[in-house]
C-alpha cells in the first residue's frame, strides 16, 4: 500500500497543446485530415443575409470570442458523459446554427472555399518544374562521347555516384570492385579521363587538390603558381601563413596575393550548383501594425484556416429515438471529437494572440529602430503577463512567425538574454554582437585586433565581458581570428 500523487493529461489537453505548437499551414493540414475522418464535422459555409434577402459579405471580427486562457481548463467529465453538452446542442433552435459556442469562425471572407479554390490553383500554376541534376546534366554530355560499350557503361555507372559536391567518394580501383561486370583498368581511366572534361569544370576528382586543378586551363593567370599552391600550401593559404609560403617557395607575397586572388575564382565544389533543395515558404501566423495611437497591435493571419462547425445533420441523429444506440454512442464520440478541435482552435488563437501581443509590447523600440533597438526578454516574463505557464509561451511562439514593418521574424527572434553595462542597463546580447562586428569592420586590417583587444575596445562602451565570451561571439560571426583577418 503507498500513497502518491499523479497528474494526468487528458485527451483534450493533450489535443489542445498539439494544436497549439503547430504552425499556420500544419493546422491547416490538420483540419483536412480531421475533416476527412470525422463526418460530423464540416466547413461553416454559412452566410448572413440582409432584410432584402441578399447575401451579405460574413462580418470580420477582430479576434475568435475572447475566453480567457486559465478558465479554458481542458478537462474531460468522463462520469456524465458531456450529456449535458450533447441535450443542448439537441434542442438548439435552428435559428441558432451554425452561430453557435461550438463553432469556430476566424476572421475570413465569405466567399471562403472559391478564394482556397482560386489560391490553390495559383499556386499550382506557379510551381517551379524540376531542375535538371548533376547526374541529368553530365549523361547528356557524356552521350556524345565515342567510345566502347564497356567504357560508356561504366562511365555511366561513376556518373550516377558521384556525390553532390560533384565528387568520386571512393578510389577508381574501389568503383572498379563493385562495379559488377569486368572492366580494364584502362577502361576504366578512360572513363573518368571523359568525364572530368565535362561541364562543370572540376567533376569526377576524387580530391579537393584534384577538383581545382582539373579547373585550371593553360591560359589561366599564375598557373604554374596555382599548381604548387594548390598542391602543397592549401592550407597555409586558409591560415593566411603568407609569409611561410614566401620562405617554402620563394615567390614574393605580391605574387602569392595575386595568384590568391585568381585561385579563389574557381569552385571546390562544382556540383553544388545543382542541388534542388527546396525554398522555405514562410506563412505568417500575426502580423503587427500600428494603431491610430502609434501602439503597435497584433492581427491574426488566418485566411488559411477554414471555418468549422458541427454537423446539424448529426445532431438530428442523434436526438431521433430511432437511431441505434451502437450509432448513436459513435455520433457522441465524433461530435465530442469535433467540439475539441473547435475549443482547441479557438484557445489557440486566443493564447498565441495575448502572448504575441506581450511580446510586441515589450519589444516596442525593436519595431521602430531595428535589430539594434532589442532589449533582453526571457518567456518566463512574457508567461507572468499573460498568466500562463513558461511552456505554454514556449509552444506558442515554436515555430510561428509575425510580419512585422520591418520584415517577418519569427517569434522567438524577440527572446534573448543581455548582460549589464557599466552604467548598470541591461543590454542584449544581440546589439553586443553588432557592436563587435562593428570594431572588427573598422579595425586596421594590417594590424588587426586579438580578443584581449576586443575584450577592451568593448570595455570602452561599457560592456564589460570575459575574453571567452568575446571568442565565442566572434566565432558565432564566421569572424576570423586576427592572425587569418591581417592584410600583408
Amino acid at each position: 500500500m503507498k500513497m502518491s500523487q499523479q497528474m494526468k493529461l487528458a485527451p483534450r489537453m493533450i489535443q489542445s497543446m498539439e494544436i497549439l505548437q503547430l504552425p499556420v499551414m500544419a493546422l491547416e493540414e490538420r483540419i483536412e485530415e480531421e475533416l476527412s475522418e470525422n463526418p460530423a464535422l464540416e466547413y461553416n459555409q454559412a452566410e448572413p443575409e440582409t432584410s432584402d434577402g441578399e447575401v451579405e459579405a460574413a462580418a470580420t471580427p477582430e479576434a475568435p470570442t475572447e475566453k480567457p486562457v486559465e478558465q479554458r481548463e481542458m478537462v474531460v467529465d468522463t462520469e456524465h458523459n458531456n450529456d449535458a453538452d450533447f441535450e443542448r446542442l439537441a434542442s438548439m433552435p435552428e435559428t441558432d446554427w451554425p452561430e453557435d459556442d461550438y463553432s469556430y469562425s476566424p476572421r475570413v471572407s465569405s466567399n471562403q472555399i472559391s478564394d482556397d479554390t482560386e489560391r490553390q490553383n495559383d499556386l499550382m500554376a506557379n510551381i517551379e518544374s524540376r531542375p535538371e541534376s548533376l547526374q541529368e546534366h553530365l549523361l547528356e554530355q557524356f552521350r556524345f562521347f565515342e567510345c566502347t560499350p564497356a567504357v560508356r557503361e561504366f562511365g555511366g555507372y561513376l556518373i550516377q555516384n558521384l556525390d553532390h559536391n560533384g565528387r568520386l567518394p571512393s578510389s577508381l580501383e574501389d568503383m572498379i570492385q563493385v562495379f559488377g561486370a569486368p572492366i580494364s583498368m584502362n577502361d576504366a581511366q578512360e572513363a573518368l579521363t571523359m568525364i572530368q572534361r565535362l561541364e562543370p569544370a572540376g567533376v569526377g576528382a576524387r580530391t579537393p587538390e584534384e577538383c581545382l586543378l582539373l579547373q585550371l586551363k593553360p591560359d589561366t593567370p599564375y598557373r604554374d603558381i596555382l599548381i604548387v599552391l594548390i598542391t602543397s600550401h592549401l592550407e597555409d593559404l586558409g591560415q593566411n601563413r603568407l609569409p611561410v609560403i614566401e620562405r617554402k617557395t620563394g615567390y614574393s607575397i605580391d605574387l602569392i596575393k595575386d595568384a590568391w586572388e585568381e585561385l579563389k575564382t574557381l569552385d571546390p565544389f562544382p556540383g553544388r550548383n545543382f542541388e534542388s533543395s527546396p525554398k522555405a515558404n514562410v506563412v505568417p501566423d500575426l502580423s503587427v501594425v500600428p494603431d491610430v495611437n502609434g501602439r503597435y497591435v497584433v492581427q491574426l493571419e488566418d485566411e488559411y484556416t477554414p471555418r468549422l462547425n458541427i454537423s446539424r445533420r448529426h445532431i438530428q441523429m442523434l436526438s431521433d429515438p430511432d437511431t441505434d444506440p451502437k450509432t448513436r454512442e459513435w455520433i457522441k464520440r465524433k461530435i465530442e471529437s469535433a467540439k475539441w478541435l473547435i475549443e482547441s482552435i479557438e484557445q489557440r488563437y486566443n493564447t498565441i494572440r495575448k502572448v504575441a501581443q506581450a511580446i510586441v509590447d515589450h519589444q516596442q523600440e525593436f519595431l521602430e529602430k531595428g535589430p539594434e533597438a532589442i532589449v533582453p526578454l526571457k518567456m518566463q516574463q512574457i508567461a507572468d503577463v499573460v498568466g500562463v505557464h513558461v511552456t505554454t509561451v514556449s509552444r506558442a511562439v515554436d515555430d510561428k512567425y509575425v510580419q512585422t514593418p520591418r520584415g517577418i521574424f519569427p517569434l522567438k527572434r524577440f527572446f534573448g538574454g543581455g548582460t549589464t553595462t557599466a552604467g548598470g542597463d541591461e543590454v542584449a546580447w544581440d546589439i553586443i554582437r553588432i557592436k563587435l562586428k562593428e570594431i572588427v569592420d573598422k579595425e586596421d586590417k594590417n594590424n588587426p585586433l586579438s580578443d584581449d583587444d576586443l575584450v577592451e575596445e568593448l570595455a570602452q562602451v561599457g560592456y564589460n565581458l570575459a575574453r571567452r565570451t568575446v571568442t565565442k561571439y566572434r566565432k558565432a560571426l564566421n569572424i576570423p581570428s586576427s592572425r587569418q583577418r591581417r592584410a600583408y
